[in-house]
């Protein structure tokens, strides 16, 4: 692989133990329990983690900090909502983190639905909630770069805005990067213009393969003025010693979503976006798809990252992941459960091998 491909990882950030069949163990969200996951990850090879967002979750950038204050290189990927957060307030917490933390922050915009009036929000329809997000986006990115800033848009307005303090440029980084999901029309359309890195769910190659195409035709149309959009994969990756032993387990693991109905892992079930629709009807072609793309835990359950697995040894896994690489993938989220012994058996066994 490429070395200028990233490796991070995932953090479920949630209240209820037992997330996607991770162990269930006492203190499972604490700040400690977080902490050893977040050293894990530094200390076997991981850059980072995403950390999840929604409502009825721990807030997701104040373990960002907690976590950051903790470590000396992991970056977060900071899952964030439109709406939740008001542009120029986000803007200037996440310049101070990324002040405090040397350039560690990285941010996942986030504009699924949710429990709006929970926080007192509302939006309207599609294009609504996108019109929002792209105008977030650009303002964000706008109060980063530049200062006295003044806008009066659809959905946000400041006049003469500075955030302090300035975000630092390191090398080819202006600021921290936009990594944006979502397969719908509208969705496309704000990652081909703001985003900069668009992260794919587990689809096939070919699937893939379409809509990175797409999206490089949508940014020469719609006339990007940013540099070229970036392209990531957030993934279940179960690796085991052997192939055989991989496919045991994963089907084992199936069969006990069939039998709990999934409990644990109904994320992203609430309302079907398009991309996830997407990937549970991949069963439909098959349960194992390309070479050893696992589609069935999508029948049961598993929703986001958790509808479809890559299965096999450290080598079966990477050798599938060199053929999104070479799609032009260069940013992995990786995850299985239990999520810390995971961290620690792909990043000893399945990272040497994708950085060789």
């Amino acid at each position: 692989m490429s070395n200028n491909s990233e490796f991070l990882w995932y953090v479920p950030n949630d209240v209820k133990a037992g997330h996607r069949g991770d162990s269930a163990v006492e203190n499972h969200n604490s700040l400690d329990t977080l902490t050893s996951h977040a050293r894990a990850l530094e200390e076997h090879g991981w850059k980072g983690a995403l950390i999840g967002t929604g409502w009825g979750r721990p807030d997701t950038f104040t373990v960002a900090a907690s976590l950051a204050a903790r470590t000396t290189t992991f970056e977060p990927l900071i899952a964030i909502r439109p709406g939740y957060w008001r542009p120029a307030n986000f803007a200037s917490a996440a310049a101070t983190l990324d002040h405090l933390t040397g350039g560690r922050v990285r941010i996942n915009i986030v504009s699924g639905k949710d429990n709006l009036a929970a926080y007192g929000d509302s939006e309207g329809d599609q294009a609504h909630r996108y019109g929002r997000t792209r105008e977030f986006m650009r303002l964000v990115r706008r109060l980063w770069t530049e200062e006295n800033v003044t806008s009066a848009g659809e959905h946000f307005r400041v006049a003469e805005s500075t955030v302090v303090p300035r975000i630092q440029v390191r090398g080819d980084r202006r600021h921290p990067k936009f990594y944006f999901g979502g397969a719908s029309e509208a969705a496309e359309r704000v990652a081909a213009t703001e985003a900069d890195v668009q992260l794919f769910w587990g689809e096939p190659l070919d699937g893939v393969r379409e809509r990175i195409a797409r999206l490089k035709a949508l940014s020469r149309e719609l006339d990007r003025d940013l540099p070229p959009l970036e392209f990531g994969l957030r993934i279940t990756t179960l690796v085991r010693d052997t192939t055989e032993q991989a496919w045991a387990d994963a089907e084992a693991k199936v069969a006990e979503m069939a039998r709990s109905k999934g409990s644990g892992w109904h994320d992203h079930q609430r309302e079907l976006a398009v991309g996830q629709q997407r990937l549970l009807d991949l069963h439909e072609r098959g349960d194992v798809l390309d070479d050893n793309l696992y589609t069935a835990p999508g029948k049961f359950g598993g929703g986001g990252a958790g509808t479809t697995w890559l299965v096999g040894s450290a080598e079966d896994v990477a050798r599938s992941l060199r053929k999104y690489q070479d799609l032009g993938i260069t940013h992995f989220v990786l995850s299985d459960t239990p999520y810390l012994s995971e961290i620690k058996r792909q990043g000893d066994q399945l990272l040497p091998l994708l950085r060789s």
